[in-house]
């Protein structure tokens, strides 16, 4: 049929629309589509040493040092070899080279993971083998079930009925259960490789963009144009579920794909240290300029005043000919001089520590999964020390929180408790129910325990069979039967699966349908109902009815949906039974199961005819025919008997509560971001104790416009505020809505200092409202006031945008936590990516920074890994810029006492060994190994992570204190031995106060003091820590005797100037004195600062060191009650009781399975149901609760073939 609908407009002009072509690789390459490679890594071989090179001068370090390099191969002003900056230079490079390249080639293997998965192209009539980076835009490719679609392709056919498809598009929005997608009528038919090779269709459509739920374009074929929408689509990231084959054309190919424009940007991640010592290296650098001004100054004044006077026999060196142009040399002499402030080999020893700390990651053991034989993994060495100070974690659900699985786990059966557990505590063991001896046809994966239920169901209790018959008949679930007995089950949601499962097992075993009939084993006996009716789910309604008519010619309606909704709609005479099942419905819902009320209503002949006349007459109305439908369904759904309540596990992953608990105890706050529906995300909120009936209020916004939304959320505003009479305006609410934005948040800004029990629930579409400009301050001040947040129906940008704004707004460290791609936007866009490698594929562990397989590493990686390496970066940084300081001031002293000529103290070799031989190792033994406690305490005790929230142990503070005590070392290092050594002798009578020996007497005396203050600073002792510690101060002595011996001095005469300069000075007990005294003089104020810390101003770390019996922290958890609370209002004061329900369900089922467009008749049956229905069932799978309900009334029972 040619058509061209008036409803689906290509909206974008000539020049940016996509015009494909199918089998015609040279008409689509004229247009330079993107090919389906996808390219993450950065260098190749070529490009690796220049593009590498120039990326590290962009670091302003690495361009400080270049250009210092230069300044030492000028002799005018150096007064240092060139080889004490290029060393340590080279060594920067090569070490961040290896280091890049590294992490490229991991890069370019996941690359090559990816794009050399296998899939079929159809070419020249056949199917051949193609590597996904191979594939063209306009190429047809053969998907198999459970494959991953390639690319973004239009459906051509497909081997089901009708050619139907069915897709899983938990990677793309989060949710689990499937899709339908349909081709067009007019390719269903091409079906097999040859057929399709001369398809020649031409497709016009929008350009690529990031919209996963419109798609609009034409196929032009055979002189007529057809419309496309997004159920004709099948996107790259989906799976292809219960469809043996189909075939597609590719639209969009690897970047273009709607996945990759969802992914975003790559951002270069860097950590609040590293841009606080960015802010400090500029500071340090003010500092040594002026320390430079302050000695050229001194040099020009010295050189006026008295070097003039020796001017007849010591001349100035050319070209200096007078004293200005000698103070502009010696400042730059001393700006070679004192860079040793901010050496490179600071850069190195963080690299250095960042990785050890990144190989403890991946070495952990108590973060390897067993089941998935996967280790957890640092992919990047950047960020280590950020994982101490998260304050904010955005979560995905599916599959991060929760495995995916469902299973049927409580029930209540007129007023009877039956539980999958045994809860009784005497007893002693719980034994699984072998149910292959009581029905043949059962699921042997199924796991219940309680014997109790399946004895009432073998015993003949009425109401135990009439709630598994509801179970087995009021459903969408479609059965596959190849073999006898051997049933696989195609459920549109999980909780159906999972439903319908239970009621096989309990003897009630769905074994096929047809548009008119459901076929039932009633415990191993055949039964064929009529299927009068389906009033399908939506979002509105919260429930779903069948109406059949059982072989006894009984007309009977089986509805299943919310209590909340179900117990209105119930007969009077179940006010009983209600209350009781109320009870049970409280239980499941705080342990967090999804519910859902069962009732039933007999129906007489007379009450089904009128009600179906009255159908038909509201389903031919023109005029708010879906209002009339709702009307109709909600006659026939009243004075219903109840039955009972189910409960179904959303299967949490292992210890998610308990992680989330002490996580929130660490001040860490939590939200959830979900694709998922309101329900099933509130619902799962429970079962992780994120939401606890003890909160205060729980929040619900779901506007749908921008007036609205900014109403609700100045109403939850305005009542927490009025819980705090201190910060409350005391407002009517009237005028307190008024209020314009910018007075609002300037009058209320002190909510952020609000500590209650409080929790927000928002939607999509109210989100896309509260994101706006003018709306976000007031968005991000209701919601950081709560402890708990959930934001669901988002898609993967609104996630980035989320995470985006908290980042602006609160300046906190964030982390984005999921195992999907459309979990990759957020991954991308927080402080931190972490990545579940689950059951959704690897593009969210390809995309991340971290990766492991069990939510609950995040705990470990984030307490234990987090905090230490926050805390020894801390406290690397603090002493590294003590030693440097202690090491470079002693120069500018010096300049006093030197005519300002830039001479250095020390013997050039050892400013050159200094930093990386004498005192590189034990600073980076304490950055890799210290502790301040065990790895138990800081779990156990998660108020230790707050100092890295706080930043409290490096920051501006506790830096100008390392510089002030680096400082106060060196004044004594130089002038103790200057006072003492100007007037020693030696035991000869000779003085001692000569250059030398006071170069080397300071310089022994430093390498001392500071080898001291680290072992003060090393909290945690190993043989690691001693080697180097001893060995470095070991070392130092060895390699000055070297340097000042004979042997090497008559070999190299004109390096090595200190020629027996050690072997006289250190046999001196002058000197060793003048080392000890400077050794106390600098090391006991600190001695007694830190103790008088410890007892006036103590850390809850300094603590726990201090108890010598350990007291096991209460981690708050097994306390937490989960309450109740009304339907409104999901959390409130006072207790109220909280629906469990949560029904993971897409509207337009009912009327696919009527319409008997998914389902292999006999022709015959085909050809009659046919001709009685409408073809614009497709249309209702869009999820909008105003979709058309579609009804089915036929007496006839039809014949119906194995569906495969």
């Amino acid at each position: 049929m040619c058509c061209l609908s008036h409803s689906c407009v290509v909206c974008v002009s000539p020049e940016e629309e996509r015009r494909v072509r199918a089998n015609d690789r040279e008409y689509n390459e004229k247009f330079q589509y993107a090919s389906n490679c996808i390219v993450t890594s950065k260098y190749n071989v070529i490009t690796f040493l220049p593009v590498n090179l120039f990326e590290q001068f962009q670091e302003v370090a690495n361009t400080y040092f270049l250009f210092l390099l230069i300044l030492q191969l000028i002799p005018q002003i150096s007064s240092l070899s060139w080889f004490t900056t290029i060393v340590p230079l080279v060594l920067v490079l090569s070490i961040t080279a290896v280091k890049d390249a590294t992490d490229d080639y991991f890069r370019h293997k996941s690359d090559n993971q990816v794009n050399n998965r296998q899939s079929q192209v159809v070419i020249h009539g056949s199917l051949q083998k193609e590597k996904w980076m191979n594939v063209r835009v306009g190429d047809i490719i053969k998907l198999e079930n459970n494959q991953f679609v390639a690319a973004d392709l239009l459906l051509l056919s497909s081997s089901e009925p009708h050619s139907l498809c069915y897709i899983e598009t938990a990677e793309l929005d989060g949710e689990t259960n499937m899709k339908v997608r349909q081709s067009l009528s007019v390719t269903a038919e091409l079906g097999d490789p040859n057929s399709l090779a001369s398809f020649d269709g031409e497709v016009v459509c929008e350009p690529p963009n990031n919209k996963l739920d419109r798609f609009c374009g034409l196929l032009c074929w055979r002189d007529c144009k057809y419309p496309l929408s997004n159920h004709n689509m099948l996107l790259r990231g989906c799976v292809l579920r219960n469809t043996e084959t189909c075939y597609g054309l590719v639209i969009f190919a690897g970047p273009d794909t709607k996945l990759m424009q969802n992914s975003g940007r790559t951002k270069f991640k860097r950590t609040s240290i590293d841009r606080l010592m960015n802010t400090l290296v500029l500071w340090i650098f003010g500092f040594m300029v002026c320390m430079g001004v302050i000695l050229a100054v001194g040099n020009a004044v010295w050189e006026r005043e008295v070097g003039s006077l020796f001017q007849s026999y010591l001349a100035w060196d050319l070209p200096v000919d007078n004293f200005l142009f000698s103070a502009f040399l010696s400042f730059w002499s001393y700006v070679i001089i004192l860079n040793t402030v901010v050496p490179i080999s600071l850069y190195v020893s963080v690299e250095v520590i960042r990785l050890g700390h990144s190989y403890f990651i991946n070495w952990d053991r108590k973060m390897f999964c067993p089941q998935c034989n996967t280790a957890a993994e640092a992919r990047t060495t950047t960020l280590n020390e950020e994982l101490g100070q998260v304050e904010y974690i955005f979560s995905d659900k599916t599959g991060t929180l929760t495995q995916n699985i469902m299973s049927f786990s409580k029930c209540s059966i007129n007023g009877h408790f039956a539980n999958h557990h045994l809860d009784d505590p005497e007893e002693e063991w719980e034994e699984r129910l072998d149910f292959s001896s009581f029905n043949p046809l059962a699921d042997p994966d199924f796991c219940y325990y309680d014997n109790g239920l399946l004895k009432s169901v073998k015993l003949g209790d009425l109401h135990s069979h009439e709630f598994f018959r509801l179970l087995s008949l009021c459903h969408t679930v479609m059965s596959e039967e190849k073999k006898e007995g051997e049933l696989m089950y195609k459920a549109q949601s999980p909780d159906e699966g999972a439903l319908v499962t239970a009621a096989r097992n309990f003897g009630f075993v769905f074994r096929s349908r047809t548009p008119g009939t459901v076929t039932v084993t009633e415990l191993g006996r055949p039964v064929t109902y009529t299927l009068l009716a389906i009033l399908d789910f939506n979002n509105i309604r919260k429930r779903m009815s069948v109406i059949v008519r059982n072989p006894e010619g009984r007309i009977r309606l089986y509805c299943k949906g919310a209590d909340t909704l179900l117990f209105e709609r119930l007969h009077s005479s179940n006010n009983h039974l209600m209350n009781i099942t109320t009870d049970h419905l409280n239980e499941y819902a705080g342990d967090g199961l999804r519910t859902l009320a069962l009732a039933y209503r007999d129906l007489s002949e007379e009450q089904w005819e009128e009600w179906s006349e009255r159908h038909r007459q509201a389903d031919r109305a023109t005029d708010c025919r879906e209002d009339r439908l709702a009307d109709i369904y909600e006659h026939i759904e009243q004075d219903m008997m109840l039955l009972g309540a189910t409960a179904i596990e959303d299967k949490l992953q292992e210890g998610v509560p308990e992680t989330i608990a002490i996580l929130s105890l660490a001040n860490i706050k939590i939200w959830v971001l979900t694709g998922d529906k309101q329900e099933t995300a509130v619902n799962i909120g429970y079962s992780c104790k994120m939401l606890t009936g003890d909160m205060t209020e729980v929040f619900i916004i779901s506007g749908n416009t921008v007036l609205s939304v900014r109403e609700e959320l100045r109403y939850s505003n305005y009542l927490y505020s009025s819980l705090y009479p201190s910060i409350s305006l005391f407002l009517p609410l009237a005028i307190y809505l008024s209020i314009p934005p910018s007075i609002h948040l300037s009058l209320y800004s002190s909510l952020y200092s609000i500590s209650g029990e409080f929790a927000l629930v928002i939607n999509g579409h109210s989100l896309a409202h509260a994101l706006e400009a003018d709306m976000e301050g007031e968005f991000v001040s209701t919601a950081c006031v709560c402890r708990a947040v959930i934001c669901c129906r988002v898609t993967p940008l609104q996630k980035a945008l989320v995470v985006e704004l908290i980042k602006k707004h609160k300046k906190a460290v964030t982390l984005a936590i999921g195992d999907g791609a459309n979990d990759v936007s957020m991954i991308k866009t927080a402080h931190i990516g972490v990545g579940i490698s689950g059951q959704e594929g690897i593009q969210a562990v390809l995309a991340s920074d971290y990766s492991f397989s069990q939510f609950r590493f995040l705990q470990r990686l984030l307490l234990v890994h987090g905090r230490w390496s926050y805390l020894r970066m801390c406290r690397f940084l603090c002493y590294f810029f003590y030693k440097n300081f202690a090491f470079t001031m002693v120069h500018f002293w010096f300049g006093f006492f030197c005519g300002f000529s830039a001479q250095t103290v020390y013997d050039q070799y050892f400013i050159t060994l200094y930093n990386i031989v004498y005192t590189s190792l034990p600073v980076l033994a304490m950055g890799i190994f210290d502790q301040d406690v065990p790895e138990q305490r800081s779990l156990e005790y998660p108020k230790l992570y707050e100092p890295g929230q706080l930043n409290l142990l490096f920051n501006k503070r506790e830096f100008f204190i390392c510089i002030t005590q680096g400082i106060y070392t060196s004044v004594v290092l130089f002038f103790v031995p200057y006072a003492i050594l100007s007037h020693g002798t030696q035991g000869t009578g000779e003085p001692l106060a000569d250059y030398q020996t006071f170069a080397v007497t300071t310089a022994t005396a430093l390498v001392i003091v500071v080898s001291v203050q680290i072992a003060l600073d090393t909290g945690y002792w190993t043989a690691i820590n001693h080697f180097f510690v001893w060995g470095s101060v070991g070392s130092f002595f060895t390699i000055m005797l070297a340097m000042h011996s004979q042997t090497l001095f008559s070999i190299f005469p004109n390096q090595f100037h200190f020629v027996g300069s050690a072997q006289s000075t250190l046999v001196q007990p002058l000197v060793w004195l003048t080392i000890v005294l400077a050794t106390v003089i600098c090391i006991v104020p600190v001695l007694a600062f830190r103790f008088l810390k410890l007892d006036l101003k103590p850390q809850l770390s300094d603590t726990l060191v201090r108890q010598k019996t350990r007291k096991p922290a209460g981690r708050c958890m097994g306390g937490v009650r989960v309450g109740g609370v009304p339907e409104g209002r999901l959390g409130a004061r006072g207790g109220f009781r909280r629906s469990g329900y949560a029904f993971a369900h897409q509207e337009g089922f009912g009327e696919l399975i009527t319409s008997g467009k998914n389902m292999r008749l006999s022709s015959l049956a085909l050809a009659n149901f046919a001709s009685r229905h409408s073809s614009s069932w497709i249309d209702t799978l869009n999820p909008t609760p105003t979709a058309p309900l579609w009804f089915r009334h036929d007496y006839t029972i039809y014949t119906m073939d194995h569906m495969s």
